[in-house]
């Protein structure tokens, strides 16, 4: 795997993120780990579920550590889509695209109601299977 991402299963807006990475993942070369897995700490012991709830965390293949708008630049950048996610990381924008994001991810569940209507998933997870999605799971 290039690289592994930390999400929170019970988020809508998360869910669809990382359903639409996954669809576009053709090489299967990212891995979603849902925060809420039962045995994520004895898997990962590097991460800190509490942090990573409250900010997107990825490991790459070498084992760094990414965070926020870095995991989402790097997972659309293996996927090849979504050029714009790359300008994010600009030296220019990087400061205020990082604190929108981070207000976006401590409000998460509210801007999830405003869009979907939902606020968090019915039954604690957006219908993504627990482990090893495969692009070719969601054809």
């Amino acid at each position: 795997m290039e690289l592994t991402i930390f999400y929170d299963s019970t988020c809508p807006l998360c869910a669809n993120e990382m359903r639409q990475l996954k669809r576009h993942d053709k090489h299967d070369e990212i891995h979603l780990e849902d925060l809420y897995s039962a045995d994520l700490h004895e898997r990962f012991p590097q991460i800190d579920i509490e942090k990573a709830n409250t900010i997107l965390h990825g490991l790459t293949k070498d084992g760094q550590l990414l965070l926020g708008l870095d995991v989402t630049a790097k997972a659309w950048g293996i996927t090849g889509k979504h050029f714009w996610v790359q300008w994010l990381r600009k030296p220019f924008i990087k400061p205020i695209a990082d604190k929108a994001y981070l207000l976006f991810a401590k409000n998460r569940y509210k801007i999830s109601y405003l869009l979907t209507g939902q606020q968090r998933c019915d039954n604690g997870q957006c219908g993504l299977p627990k482990s090893n999605l495969k692009s070719s799971d969601l054809k």
